[in-house]
Protein backbone atom coordinates (compact mmCIF):
# COMPACT_ATOMS: atom_id res chain seq x y z
CA UNK A 1 0.00 0.00 0.00
CA UNK A 2 1.45 3.12 -1.03
CA UNK A 3 1.14 5.88 1.80
CA UNK A 4 0.38 9.69 0.74
CA UNK A 5 3.12 12.00 0.49
CA UNK A 6 2.95 14.81 3.67
CA UNK A 7 2.61 18.44 1.92
CA UNK A 8 5.37 20.68 2.79
CA UNK A 9 4.43 23.23 5.67
CA UNK A 10 4.92 26.95 6.40
CA UNK A 11 7.45 26.17 9.11
CA UNK A 12 9.88 23.97 5.89
CA UNK A 13 9.04 27.10 3.39
CA UNK A 14 11.06 29.11 6.46
CA UNK A 15 13.63 26.90 7.15
CA UNK A 16 14.42 26.90 3.18
CA UNK A 17 14.30 30.79 2.99
CA UNK A 18 15.95 31.50 6.56
CA UNK A 19 12.96 33.39 7.76
CA UNK A 20 10.30 32.76 9.94
CA UNK A 21 6.96 31.46 9.25
CA UNK A 22 5.34 34.63 10.86
CA UNK A 23 7.55 36.38 7.30
CA UNK A 24 6.58 33.76 5.60
CA UNK A 25 2.57 33.93 6.07
CA UNK A 26 2.98 37.94 5.38
CA UNK A 27 4.68 37.47 1.90
CA UNK A 28 1.92 35.24 0.98
CA UNK A 29 -0.44 38.41 2.17
CA UNK A 30 1.78 40.33 0.23
CA UNK A 31 2.09 42.45 3.16
CA UNK A 32 4.10 46.04 2.72
CA UNK A 33 6.25 45.30 5.68
CA UNK A 34 8.12 41.80 3.81
CA UNK A 35 10.77 43.45 1.49
CA UNK A 36 10.87 42.60 -2.01
CA UNK A 37 13.92 40.57 -1.99
CA UNK A 38 12.64 38.85 0.84
CA UNK A 39 9.28 37.60 -0.96
CA UNK A 40 11.22 36.54 -3.85
CA UNK A 41 13.40 34.54 -1.67
CA UNK A 42 10.23 32.92 0.07
CA UNK A 43 7.90 32.11 -3.07
CA UNK A 44 11.10 30.48 -4.65
CA UNK A 45 11.84 28.39 -1.77
CA UNK A 46 7.75 27.16 -1.90
CA UNK A 47 8.26 26.43 -5.11
CA UNK A 48 11.03 24.39 -4.82
CA UNK A 49 9.52 22.59 -2.49
CA UNK A 50 6.08 22.49 -4.19
CA UNK A 51 4.40 24.53 -1.13
CA UNK A 52 0.40 25.79 -1.30
CA UNK A 53 -0.07 28.71 0.72
CA UNK A 54 -3.62 27.80 2.81
CA UNK A 55 -5.57 30.91 2.16
CA UNK A 56 -8.70 29.34 4.38
CA UNK A 57 -6.98 29.09 7.69
CA UNK A 58 -5.94 32.08 7.03
CA UNK A 59 -8.71 34.00 6.38
CA UNK A 60 -9.97 32.41 9.34
CA UNK A 61 -7.81 34.10 11.65
CA UNK A 62 -8.40 37.60 9.43
CA UNK A 63 -11.74 37.40 9.25
CA UNK A 64 -11.14 38.47 5.19
CA UNK A 65 -11.94 35.68 2.39
CA UNK A 66 -9.99 37.50 -0.43
CA UNK A 67 -12.11 37.19 -2.82
CA UNK A 68 -15.15 38.98 -5.07
CA UNK A 69 -18.15 36.97 -5.79
CA UNK A 70 -19.72 37.81 -9.77
CA UNK A 71 -22.85 36.33 -11.12
CA UNK A 72 -22.81 36.79 -15.35
CA UNK A 73 -25.85 35.02 -17.35
CA UNK A 74 -23.85 33.80 -19.63
CA UNK A 75 -20.28 31.82 -20.09
CA UNK A 76 -19.56 32.06 -23.59
CA UNK A 77 -20.78 35.55 -23.98
CA UNK A 78 -18.30 37.39 -25.51
CA UNK A 79 -18.98 40.93 -23.43
CA UNK A 80 -19.69 39.32 -20.32
CA UNK A 81 -16.18 37.70 -20.59
CA UNK A 82 -14.51 41.24 -21.00
CA UNK A 83 -16.42 42.49 -18.17
CA UNK A 84 -14.83 39.57 -15.69
CA UNK A 85 -11.40 40.54 -17.55
CA UNK A 86 -11.67 43.55 -16.77
CA UNK A 87 -12.71 43.42 -13.28
CA UNK A 88 -10.05 40.29 -12.65
CA UNK A 89 -7.36 42.59 -14.04
CA UNK A 90 -8.20 45.90 -12.01
CA UNK A 91 -8.19 43.53 -8.49
CA UNK A 92 -5.45 41.28 -9.23
CA UNK A 93 -2.72 43.47 -7.86
CA UNK A 94 -4.84 43.49 -4.61
CA UNK A 95 -4.82 39.77 -3.93
CA UNK A 96 -8.29 39.86 -4.66
CA UNK A 97 -9.73 36.64 -6.74
CA UNK A 98 -13.02 36.63 -8.18
CA UNK A 99 -15.63 33.33 -7.78
CA UNK A 100 -17.95 33.12 -10.80
CA UNK A 101 -21.42 32.44 -10.85
CA UNK A 102 -23.41 31.31 -14.14
CA UNK A 103 -27.14 32.07 -13.89
CA UNK A 104 -28.28 31.01 -17.56
CA UNK A 105 -29.91 34.39 -17.34
CA UNK A 106 -32.09 32.55 -14.83
CA UNK A 107 -32.99 34.96 -11.38
CA UNK A 108 -34.14 31.99 -9.40
CA UNK A 109 -30.79 30.56 -10.15
CA UNK A 110 -29.21 34.26 -9.79
CA UNK A 111 -30.85 34.16 -6.09
CA UNK A 112 -29.91 30.59 -5.37
CA UNK A 113 -26.09 31.69 -6.54
CA UNK A 114 -26.28 34.55 -4.47
CA UNK A 115 -27.46 32.98 -1.16
CA UNK A 116 -24.27 30.47 -1.75
CA UNK A 117 -21.72 32.62 -2.31
CA UNK A 118 -22.74 34.84 0.69
CA UNK A 119 -22.27 31.81 2.85
CA UNK A 120 -18.88 32.15 2.36
CA UNK A 121 -18.47 35.75 2.87
CA UNK A 122 -16.89 37.82 0.09
CA UNK A 123 -15.41 41.01 0.11
CA UNK A 124 -18.23 42.60 -2.07
CA UNK A 125 -20.34 40.95 -4.66
CA UNK A 126 -21.07 42.00 -7.91
CA UNK A 127 -24.50 41.13 -9.85
CA UNK A 128 -25.37 41.76 -13.77
CA UNK A 129 -28.35 43.54 -14.19
CA UNK A 130 -31.06 45.50 -11.80
CA UNK A 131 -33.58 43.15 -11.34
CA UNK A 132 -33.59 40.59 -9.25
CA UNK A 133 -36.08 37.98 -7.48
CA UNK A 134 -37.58 39.72 -4.27
CA UNK A 135 -35.47 36.93 -1.95
CA UNK A 136 -32.34 38.05 -3.59
CA UNK A 137 -32.81 41.44 -3.23
CA UNK A 138 -33.20 40.91 0.48
CA UNK A 139 -30.08 39.18 0.55
CA UNK A 140 -28.01 41.40 -1.15
CA UNK A 141 -29.88 44.74 0.82
CA UNK A 142 -29.08 42.66 4.14
CA UNK A 143 -25.64 41.41 3.26
CA UNK A 144 -23.41 43.62 5.41
CA UNK A 145 -21.14 43.80 2.01
CA UNK A 146 -20.70 45.82 -1.16
CA UNK A 147 -22.83 45.10 -3.65
CA UNK A 148 -22.69 46.33 -7.01
CA UNK A 149 -24.82 45.79 -9.72
CA UNK A 150 -23.60 46.79 -13.46
CA UNK A 151 -24.91 46.39 -17.13
CA UNK A 152 -27.92 48.11 -16.10
CA UNK A 153 -28.83 51.69 -14.40
CA UNK A 154 -31.86 50.44 -12.21
CA UNK A 155 -34.11 53.00 -10.90
CA UNK A 156 -33.97 51.74 -7.13
CA UNK A 157 -30.59 50.55 -6.98
CA UNK A 158 -29.39 48.16 -3.88
CA UNK A 159 -25.96 49.41 -3.49
CA UNK A 160 -23.50 50.40 -6.02
CA UNK A 161 -24.33 50.90 -9.89
CA UNK A 162 -22.12 50.77 -13.11
CA UNK A 163 -23.74 50.84 -16.33
CA UNK A 164 -26.35 52.01 -18.74
CA UNK A 165 -29.36 52.27 -20.26
CA UNK A 166 -29.67 49.67 -22.78
CA UNK A 167 -33.31 51.10 -23.91
CA UNK A 168 -31.53 54.25 -24.43
CA UNK A 169 -28.86 53.03 -26.26
CA UNK A 170 -31.37 51.77 -28.87
CA UNK A 171 -33.57 54.96 -28.89
CA UNK A 172 -30.24 56.48 -30.19
CA UNK A 173 -29.79 53.65 -32.99
CA UNK A 174 -33.44 54.53 -34.21
CA UNK A 175 -33.05 57.69 -33.94
CA UNK A 176 -30.41 57.55 -36.33
CA UNK A 177 -32.55 55.15 -38.82
CA UNK A 178 -35.07 57.66 -39.12
CA UNK A 179 -32.52 60.52 -39.49
CA UNK A 180 -31.89 58.70 -42.71
CA UNK A 181 -35.33 58.29 -43.79
CA UNK A 182 -36.05 55.01 -43.11
CA UNK A 183 -39.95 54.55 -41.66
CA UNK A 184 -40.68 50.57 -41.29
CA UNK A 185 -38.01 49.63 -39.48
CA UNK A 186 -38.13 46.20 -37.45
CA UNK A 187 -36.78 44.68 -34.43
CA UNK A 188 -35.44 40.99 -33.73
CA UNK A 189 -35.58 39.27 -29.84
CA UNK A 190 -35.77 40.86 -26.69
CA UNK A 191 -39.13 38.65 -25.94
CA UNK A 192 -38.79 37.10 -23.10
CA UNK A 193 -38.38 38.26 -19.52
CA UNK A 194 -35.23 36.19 -18.85
CA UNK A 195 -32.61 38.51 -20.77
CA UNK A 196 -33.85 41.85 -18.68
CA UNK A 197 -31.76 44.11 -20.68
CA UNK A 198 -32.26 42.36 -23.94
CA UNK A 199 -36.43 43.07 -23.10
CA UNK A 200 -34.92 46.59 -22.17
CA UNK A 201 -33.64 47.13 -25.72
CA UNK A 202 -36.79 46.20 -27.07
CA UNK A 203 -38.74 48.58 -24.95
CA UNK A 204 -36.23 51.31 -26.33
CA UNK A 205 -37.06 50.29 -29.67
CA UNK A 206 -40.84 50.06 -29.38
CA UNK A 207 -40.59 53.98 -27.68
CA UNK A 208 -38.69 55.49 -29.84
CA UNK A 209 -40.35 54.06 -32.62
CA UNK A 210 -43.74 55.55 -30.92
CA UNK A 211 -41.93 59.10 -30.43
CA UNK A 212 -41.90 59.42 -34.41
CA UNK A 213 -44.69 58.81 -34.92
CA UNK A 214 -43.89 54.95 -36.34
CA UNK A 215 -45.04 51.38 -36.40
CA UNK A 216 -43.70 50.19 -33.37
CA UNK A 217 -45.16 46.01 -34.03
CA UNK A 218 -42.92 44.83 -36.55
CA UNK A 219 -41.41 42.75 -33.24
CA UNK A 220 -40.03 39.08 -34.38
CA UNK A 221 -39.57 36.69 -31.38
CA UNK A 222 -36.40 34.70 -31.43
CA UNK A 223 -36.87 32.76 -27.92
CA UNK A 224 -35.29 32.31 -24.93
CA UNK A 225 -31.75 34.03 -24.37
CA UNK A 226 -28.71 33.78 -25.18
CA UNK A 227 -29.92 34.46 -29.07
CA UNK A 228 -27.73 32.12 -31.48
CA UNK A 229 -27.04 32.93 -34.72
CA UNK A 230 -29.27 30.22 -36.10
CA UNK A 231 -31.69 31.90 -34.64
CA UNK A 232 -31.26 35.14 -36.03
CA UNK A 233 -31.39 33.88 -38.89
CA UNK A 234 -34.91 32.05 -38.31
CA UNK A 235 -36.21 35.26 -37.04
CA UNK A 236 -34.96 36.83 -40.34
CA UNK A 237 -36.51 34.72 -42.58
CA UNK A 238 -39.73 34.52 -40.76
CA UNK A 239 -40.03 38.75 -41.10
CA UNK A 240 -39.00 38.44 -44.42
CA UNK A 241 -42.09 36.19 -45.20
CA UNK A 242 -44.47 38.00 -43.45
CA UNK A 243 -43.24 41.86 -43.45
CA UNK A 244 -41.28 41.76 -47.12
CA UNK A 245 -41.33 45.90 -47.16
CA UNK A 246 -39.31 46.31 -43.85
CA UNK A 247 -36.45 48.22 -44.64
CA UNK A 248 -34.68 48.18 -41.67
CA UNK A 249 -33.68 45.37 -38.53
CA UNK A 250 -32.43 46.06 -35.22
CA UNK A 251 -31.37 42.17 -33.49
CA UNK A 252 -30.89 42.29 -29.48
CA UNK A 253 -27.35 41.37 -29.89
CA UNK A 254 -24.28 40.83 -32.91
CA UNK A 255 -24.78 36.98 -32.99
CA UNK A 256 -28.72 37.31 -33.96
CA UNK A 257 -27.58 40.06 -36.27
CA UNK A 258 -25.00 37.54 -37.74
CA UNK A 259 -27.74 35.16 -38.52
CA UNK A 260 -29.81 37.53 -39.72
CA UNK A 261 -27.72 38.82 -42.48
CA UNK A 262 -26.08 35.28 -43.55
CA UNK A 263 -30.35 34.61 -44.22
CA UNK A 264 -30.35 37.69 -46.27
CA UNK A 265 -27.17 36.34 -48.46
CA UNK A 266 -29.01 32.88 -48.70
CA UNK A 267 -31.94 34.65 -50.17
CA UNK A 268 -29.69 36.94 -52.57
CA UNK A 269 -31.18 40.35 -50.41
CA UNK A 270 -28.61 43.10 -51.01
CA UNK A 271 -27.70 44.15 -47.64
CA UNK A 272 -27.47 47.49 -46.98
CA UNK A 273 -28.66 48.49 -50.68
CA UNK A 274 -32.37 46.44 -49.92
CA UNK A 275 -32.42 46.15 -46.03
CA UNK A 276 -30.07 47.56 -43.14
CA UNK A 277 -28.87 45.12 -40.68
CA UNK A 278 -27.42 46.21 -36.92
CA UNK A 279 -27.05 44.12 -33.59
CA UNK A 280 -25.65 45.38 -30.19
CA UNK A 281 -22.82 44.40 -28.62
CA UNK A 282 -19.91 44.86 -30.70
CA UNK A 283 -18.79 41.52 -30.70
CA UNK A 284 -15.41 40.21 -33.23
CA UNK A 285 -17.83 38.85 -35.89
CA UNK A 286 -19.47 42.03 -36.09
CA UNK A 287 -16.05 43.89 -37.42
CA UNK A 288 -15.20 40.73 -39.36
CA UNK A 289 -18.72 40.37 -41.18
CA UNK A 290 -19.31 41.27 -44.66
CA UNK A 291 -20.52 43.48 -44.83
CA UNK A 292 -19.68 44.84 -41.24
CA UNK A 293 -22.14 45.26 -39.14
CA UNK A 294 -23.32 48.42 -37.72
CA UNK A 295 -23.67 47.83 -33.84
CA UNK A 296 -23.63 49.52 -30.45
CA UNK A 297 -20.44 49.44 -28.31
CA UNK A 298 -21.43 49.12 -24.68
CA UNK A 299 -17.53 49.07 -23.81
CA UNK A 300 -18.01 45.75 -20.97
CA UNK A 301 -14.23 45.53 -20.51
CA UNK A 302 -14.51 49.41 -18.73
CA UNK A 303 -17.87 48.18 -17.00
CA UNK A 304 -15.13 45.52 -15.36
CA UNK A 305 -12.52 47.80 -14.99
CA UNK A 306 -14.78 51.13 -13.33
CA UNK A 307 -16.01 48.13 -10.92
CA UNK A 308 -13.02 47.13 -9.68
CA UNK A 309 -11.87 50.55 -9.35
CA UNK A 310 -15.25 50.85 -6.99
CA UNK A 311 -14.63 48.23 -5.12
CA UNK A 312 -11.32 48.95 -3.63
CA UNK A 313 -12.18 52.56 -3.23
CA UNK A 314 -15.28 50.91 -0.64
CA UNK A 315 -12.58 48.47 1.05
CA UNK A 316 -10.38 51.16 1.39
CA UNK A 317 -12.78 53.43 2.68
CA UNK A 318 -12.28 56.29 0.13
CA UNK A 319 -16.19 55.87 -1.25
CA UNK A 320 -18.46 56.12 1.42
CA UNK A 321 -22.04 56.68 -0.25
CA UNK A 322 -23.87 54.70 -3.10
CA UNK A 323 -21.95 55.63 -6.16
CA UNK A 324 -23.94 55.26 -9.70
CA UNK A 325 -21.69 55.39 -12.63
CA UNK A 326 -23.22 55.63 -16.25
CA UNK A 327 -21.25 54.12 -19.05
CA UNK A 328 -22.26 55.86 -22.44
CA UNK A 329 -22.21 53.06 -24.92
CA UNK A 330 -21.24 54.16 -28.32
CA UNK A 331 -23.12 53.75 -32.02
CA UNK A 332 -20.97 52.17 -34.42
CA UNK A 333 -22.26 52.86 -38.05
CA UNK A 334 -20.53 50.47 -40.05
CA UNK A 335 -21.06 48.78 -43.84
CA UNK A 336 -24.51 47.20 -42.87
CA UNK A 337 -26.22 50.45 -42.86
CA UNK A 338 -24.46 52.77 -44.64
Amino acid sequence: MISARKSPTMADVARLAGVSPMTVSRAFKTDSSVSGSTRDAILKAADDLGYVFDSTAASLRSQRTDFIAVTIPSINNANFAETVRGLSEGLKARGLQILLGYTDYDMVEEERLIEQFLRRRPEAIVVTGGRHTPRARRLLQNAGIPVIETWDLPEDPIGHVIGFSNADAVRGMVDHFVAQGLVRIAFIGGDTTRDTRGADRRVGFIAAMQAHGLDATRLIAAGPPPISMREGAGAMGHLLDTLPDTQAVICVSDLSAFGALTECQRRGIDVPGRLWIAGFGDYEIAGIAVPSLTTINPFPRDIGARTAELILDVLDGRQTTAARISISPELLIRQSTD
